[in-house]
Parts: C-alpha cells; structure tokens; sequence
C-alpha cells in the first residue's frame, strides 16, 4: 500500500494538436466585407484553424493521445487513469474516453479509470483536477494520469464565425514533475447563467449571448482571483499578493482581446486592495466607482488596459500565440496557451516561475489556480516545437473555408456513408500522424484511419 504523499505532483509530457489548414483573418475580413481589423484589431486574431467533415472529437483526441504517447516513448501499461474534457458531443451516451481505449488494446490493459467531463470550455479543468486527486488520493496505484483536453470549435455564418477553431492538448500526470500544481491554491466561482449552452443536438452550433458572456468572464475571474490571493496570503504569508507575485498569466482564450481586458482587470482588482500605490496614480478617478458599474465603463477599462500594457506585453501576450494562430479551442484553449508558454519562453526564463491559469466555461464554471516550473523541460520543448508546426500548416481562401464549414454542416449527424470530404488530398488536409474519419455505418459507429 502506497503510504507517502506524492511529490511535485504535476505535467511530465504535453502535447498539442491542431488542424493543418487554416484562414487569415484579414482574408476573412475582406470576404466577409467587414471593416479592416474588426477580426485582427477587434478580436485579436491573426488566422483560425478548422476541420472538415473527416475530423470530430474523437479522431483529434486519437490523434493528440497517440502522438504524445509515441514522441515521449511511453508504455500504455503504465497508465493508469485518463480523463477527457471536451464539449463536443457526438454521442449522447458512448464517452471519448472509450473511444481512446482502442489505443490501449494492443498492450491489453483495460484497468483506466476516468470518462469524459463536460461544462462548456471548462471540462479539461475539472478533468486536471480529477486527475490531480487521484494522484494525491489512496485510490492511486502508482501509474501516470491522462487528461486530454479538446474541441472544435464551429459557429453559424456570421459575427461570432472568426472566434471559431480548433485543438487537442494531452498531458501526462504523475509525481517528480517539473511542471508542479500548486496545492490549496485555487480560487472557484460557479453558478447558473445562460451566456452560452447548445440545446439543438442535431447542430454543432450554439446559442450565444455574447455580452452577457464577455461579463460573466470578467465577474468570475474577479471572484476567482480574489479567492486565489485569500488561499495565496493565508498558505504562504504573502505580504501585499497582487499581479506581480506571478511570472506568467495563461487565460482562456475565446478571442485575444478578452485576454488583454481580463489582464487589465487584475489590476483593477489589486487597484481594489491597494489604491494608494503609486502605479495607480493615473486611475484615482475610479476609485469611487461601485464595482457593478466597472463593467460597463469604457473608460475605466481603457484605463486599466493602459497601465497594465507593459506587464501584459511581457506576462500574457507570448502565451497567446496558439490562441491567436489557431482561434478558439473551447477546453483546449486554456492548454494551447499552456504549450505556448512551454515551446516558445527560453528555458532559463521558466525555471522557477510562478504561472497563474484561469479557467472558465460558460454556464458557468471557473477557477483561478497556479503552477511552478522547478526544473528545465528541454525534452518537452523540443517535442513541442510550436514556431515551427504553426509555420508548417498550409493557407486556404475563405471561400474554400467557407465551403468546408457547408459540408460540414451538411454531413452532421449523418449515418451510414463514407465520408468523402472537399476533394482535398489527405497529404493537403492533415498532418501524418493524424486520426481521421473515414465510415459512419448504418448504427452510427465511426470508424478511424491515421494518416501516415
């Protein structure tokens, strides 16, 4: 019987998946006849990822699962639980966990525990944490942990269509990381409000109120956060706790620009707490000002984006390089930015840190909570290598995109066919290594093909 608390519980391997073609925004903008930045400028993205017809949650998640397991070289024996966060749901009944129990049968072990966890964009959060628990709990035998964390994010033609997208992040679990979760620090807020749901399940697209959901976001996170610091103070004495106690901030992303006025939004939460510091000094104005109606100001919004730019282009902006290129991964997006952070920062500038993550998934669910990087990840870094895959990808016009998201539209829930997909060539379409789709048979059961 295991009797000693694990140690430096955490992430030992990560991986990400995203689609191999994608659009430019600006591309996009001119199709779409809208002014020039309202998709760059307005929303913070530079170009979107998406999927045809021959990709859904399972073949990504086959495909972010296999990937990682073969780059780190690991056995399948030695896994032990794998938990899957996702919000895209092609069956009402059969998990995406089980689904990924093909991967396991040629090393016949059937003993993984965990399913598949679902609340908008948080369930690769509440999938962490189950699997986190289980690691510090009696129930652990030992093995690894998996939590996979993905979505393809699809819209109605229109408004929200640019915030689409589409990834897959798998992460491995176990003691004596180099990745470590900080333990009793994570700040919670849930509560029940219809700011985005998907009621019609014979279409992938949801219901979305867009303000509501922009607020909702910002409400949480200042609850969250507060909760985080109250933890942060009582656990570790901190004195005076605020922005600067961390080294990096990862955010869901829906669209970059609600990244840059939630960042500015801590400081006005510190701002809250500590008015009289002098970094505050052009902001005194709004110190009157009932919190309820902050969300509403654009002028205090303005303000605080102002004088947190600096630590935002240093703290948050290098994070965002999956959320722009790629777009919106609903649970995978908090995780893209992850696997930014880890690719892309020099390792000597990670080494040590503290990095804060905030979670959020509409309905809503959230969590502010944190992690350390004690020791370098050169193999992980390396295997991530996100510059280059990003640059590898191949560019496609609108109208084709356009055209893509209609079959795909036209092709859901369909049975018993062969999914032929655009005419494009597997080699044009996807990355090797990648799960696709290839039959829906009379009952519904899919069937997968990996491109090599």
């Amino acid at each position: 019987m295991l009797t000693a608390y694990p140690e430096n519980v955490g992430i030992l391997a990560i991986e990400i998946y995203f689609p191999k073609r994608y659009v430019d925004q600006v591309e996009l903008e001119k199709h779409d006849k809208v002014s020039a930045g309202k998709y760059t400028i307005g929303l913070g993205q530079t170009k979107m990822g998406f999927c045809d017809d021959r990709e859904d949650i399972n073949s990504i998640a086959l495909t972010a699962v296999q990937n990682l397991v073969e780059k780190y070289k690991i056995s399948y024996n030695d896994i032990g639980r794998l938990e899957v966060g996702t919000e895209t749901i092609i069956d009402k009944s059969k998990s995406v966990k089980s689904v990924l129990m093909q991967l396991f049968a040629e090393s016949n072990n059937t003993e993984v525990e965990g399913i598949d966890t679902t609340n908008a964009c948080y369930g690769g959060t509440s999938a962490l944490f189950n699997a986190l628990n289980w690691i510090e709990s009696s129930s652990w035998d030992g093995r690894y942990a998996l939590v996979v964390a993905g979505d393809i994010a699809v819209y109605a033609s229109g408004p929200a269509r640019p915030t689409g997208g589409a990834g897959c992040v798998a992460m491995l679990l176990g003691k004596d990381a180099p990745i470590v979760f900080d333990r009793g620090l994570r700040g919670t807020h849930m509560t029940h409000v219809w700011d985005f749901y998907k009621p019609n399940l014979s279409s992938e697209f949801p219901e979305v109120d867009g303000h509501l959901s922009n607020e909702c976001y910002l409400k949480s996170l200042d609850l969250c956060y507060s909760r985080y610091i109250e933890k942060l103070v009582a656990k570790e004495n901190c004195e005076n706790p605020s922005v600067k106690s961390f080294d990096y901030f990862l955010f869901h992303a829906p669209y970059c620009k609600l990244v840059q006025k939630s960042f500015g939004r801590l400081f006005y939460n510190d701002f809250i707490r500590k008015s009289d510091d002098p970094i505050f000094e052009s902001v005194q104005q709004f110190k009157s000002m009932k919190i309820e109606e902050s969300f509403q100001s654009r002028d205090l919004e303005k303000a605080f984006i102002g004088i947190s730019k600096t630590e935002y282009e240093k703290k948050v902006k290098p994070t965002l390089l999956t959320a722009t290129e790629i777009g919106n991964m609903y649970c995978a997006s908090l995780y893209g930015c992850l696997t930014a952070a880890l690719s892309i920062t020099p390792t000597d500038e990670l080494v040590g840190k503290r990095i804060a993550m905030f979670s959020y998934g509409s309905g809503l669910s959230s969590t502010f909570f944190s992690f350390k990087i004690i020791k370098p990840i050169p193999e992980i870094q390396k295997s991530l290598d996100i510059l280059n895959r990003l640059k590898s990808r191949t560019e496609v016009t609108p109208k084709k995109f356009e055209e893509v998201m209609h079959l795909r539209e036209k092709s859901h829930g369909k049975k018993d066919f062969k999914v032929v997909a655009d005419g494009s060539s597997l080699e044009d379409t996807f990355f090797k290594g990648t799960y696709y789709l290839d039959t829906i048979d009379s009952k519904w059961r899919r069937t997968y093909k990996r491109f090599i």
